[in-house]
């Protein structure tokens, strides 16, 4: 509990945060922030790590004077992390994920988080790899969805990187030139909780959707079926 409380912190108060580890670390943060991005989106077990927040949180830090990072090679760096992280998931649900999306249980993967991102990648097809860099939870396991479906990997690549650069340059720049403004730093952790909810609320609204379309096609199904005979 107390580590899960920890976490939360960290993850509300991510520039105070980084301020620290920018102070203790020195140019070493620069690969703690790599490594966070990389797994995040790369490792299919650990989708609860920060993206869009951390990111935000990263580009206001940047433009702190005397910050040991700088916007440009930030994002350049974390760009290829994402690139890395997606390539990296979609070879492990290109070799393992059938076995995976087979079993009834996993220790490691939350099956639900693949079968409503199968859902979503069935809908938008190849650019779902550039809408989910925006959604949590689906940003972690789309690349892994589409080494499932042996996605050419040509085209994957393209969208992998089309995504990666707008997401690390949209969130980190938006950081950096509101980050540090006063109501924001103020109000950093309220900030942090938008960022999520905005980020969440495509999927949400997906899920909804669908739900609705279940209940009324069974709702016709029950309609159209024949009653008994008297």
């Amino acid at each position: 509990m107390e580590l899960l409380r920890q976490f939360i912190d960290v993850f509300l108060h991510l520039d105070q945060h980084l301020a620290e580890w920018a102070t203790q670390m020195g140019g070493w943060l620069y690969v703690l922030l790599f490594a966070i991005i990389f797994a995040e989106t790369g490792l299919v077990v650990t989708p609860f790590l920060p993206g869009d927040s951390l990111l935000f949180a990263v580009g206001a830090l940047t433009a702190v004077e005397g910050s040991p990072l700088s916007l440009g090679p930030v994002i350049i760096l974390l760009i290829v992390a994402g690139v890395l992280g997606d390539a990296t998931n979609y070879s492990i649900g290109y070799r393992l994920g059938e076995k995976v999306f087979q079993s009834e249980t996993s220790k490691l993967l939350n099956k639900k988080h693949l079968l409503r991102t199968q859902a979503f990648y069935q809908k938008h097809g190849g650019k779902t790899i550039i809408i989910a860099r925006f959604i949590p939870i689906i940003r972690t396991f789309a690349p892994f969805v589409a080494g499932i479906g042996k996605m050419h990997y040509p085209r994957f690549a393209i969208y992998n990187i089309t995504g990666a650069i707008s997401w690390v340059v949209i969130f980190t720049c938006l950081g950096h030139w509101f980050g540090n403004q006063p109501f924001i730093k103020r109000n950093f952790q309220y900030v942090i909780l938008g960022i999520i909810v905005i980020s969440v609320l495509p999927a949400v609204i997906e899920f909804l959707r669908a739900r609705s379309q279940a209940a009324k096609a069974r709702a016709a199904g029950a309609s159209e079926s024949p009653s008994p005979p008297g």
